[in-house]
Order: C-alpha cells, then structure tokens, then sequence
C-alpha cells in the first residue's frame, strides 16, 4: 500500500514518504494561501469550492481558513464558519447541512503515536471527523481524530471534544460532555444554555 492508501484506510502511514501525498499537501496549502488574500467575491467562493472535496451552494468560510487536504472534507448546505478554521483533513471531514461554526476552531483528524521512536519517525494516523445537520460550535472549540458530533447540537465556546456527542444536546467543557438535552422550551427560551 502507498502511503496515502494507508492514510485513507485509517493506518499508521509517513506523509513524508510519500511524495504524491506532500505534493497534494502544498498544492492545498498554496491554495489556502491565495484563499486568504482575496476579498469575499465570485473568485474567492470558486477558489473554496476547487480547494474542498464537495460543498453545497451555500458555503461561506471567512479568512484565515487552513486545512491539509481540502479533497477530503465534505460540506452540507447553508455552511458558515467564522474567523480562523484549522481543518487537518488526512482521515476525512464531513460536516451536514446548516453547520455554523465559530472563530477560532479546529478539526484534526491527525493524531500522532504515544512511543517517542514511531513519532519522531515521522508515523501519523488519521481517523474521521463526522459533524450532523443543524450543529452550532461556538469558539475556539477543538474536535480530535474519530469524534462524531450528533444533529441539532450545540457545542460550547472553548470545549474539546474528545469523544462522541449524541444529537440534541448541548456539550461543554475540557473533556467536552453533555449538560443537557435541548427541548422544545429551548424554542421560546431566552437563550441561556444553562437553563
């Protein structure tokens, strides 16, 4: 298997030894680049939708927006992410429709081995991130490899989410958990999360 194949199928791989694969990686990152230093317009949403693996119509990333990749991330309809999105993309990203995502977060599905020889060796991993329909991840938020975030969720500023999230609830915290279920009074409700 190449490298990249070994990538794809969620086994320890080198990216340094694969040239096709760091190829792809600064082509994308050359792309991210020119992305960031355009002025929002038709150039810039065609730029972001070549840089991505698929997007619905609606899909609005605000500069500074990173990711590895790009072919591996797959966006719904009505996608909106604020300020500075980090996406490392080698294990796939795919978010549902109406995502909205604030500034300042970040998406890994690379992770690196515990022993000190496989990871100086330059060895990775990467495992799927997979985000539902109707999801709201307030700032700063850190999602790492192989998380699922459930539909209709609300992920709080400033979590890392380390493990799976189920659907209608809201998540916070350092490990990110669940407080709470979203209800049917959260529709009249004056916007307090922790009621």
């Amino acid at each position: 298997m190449t490298e990249k194949e070994k990538m794809l199928a969620g086994q320890v791989y080198n990216p340094g030894q694969d040239e096709k694969l760091m190829a792809e990686l600064a082509a994308c990152k050359a792309k991210c680049l020119r992305y960031n230093q355009l002025t929002a317009g038709a150039e810039r949403k065609e730029l972001l939708k070549e840089i991505l693996g698929q997007s619905g119509e609606s899909c609005h990333i605000e500069p500074n927006f990173w990711c590895d990749y790009g072919w591996n991330i797959k966006v719904g309809e009505h996608f909106y992410a604020n300020h500075n999105l980090t996406i490392l993309d080698a294990g796939g990203v795919t978010f549902g429709d109406n995502v909205y995502i604030g500034p300042d977060c970040g998406f890994y599905t690379s992770g690196h081995p515990l022993d000190v020889a496989r990871r100086i060796g330059g060895l990775e991993y990467a495992y799927p991130i997979t985000v539902g329909n109707n999801v709201w991840i307030g700032g700063g938020v850190r999602v790492v490899p192989g998380v699922t975030i459930g539909d209709n969720s609300v992920i709080g500023a400033g979590s890392v989410v380390v493990k799976d999230i189920p659907a209608n609830c809201v998540a916070v915290g350092n490990p990110c958990r669940v407080v709470r279920k979203i209800t049917e009074a959260d529709e009249t409700s004056d916007l307090n999360w922790k009621k």
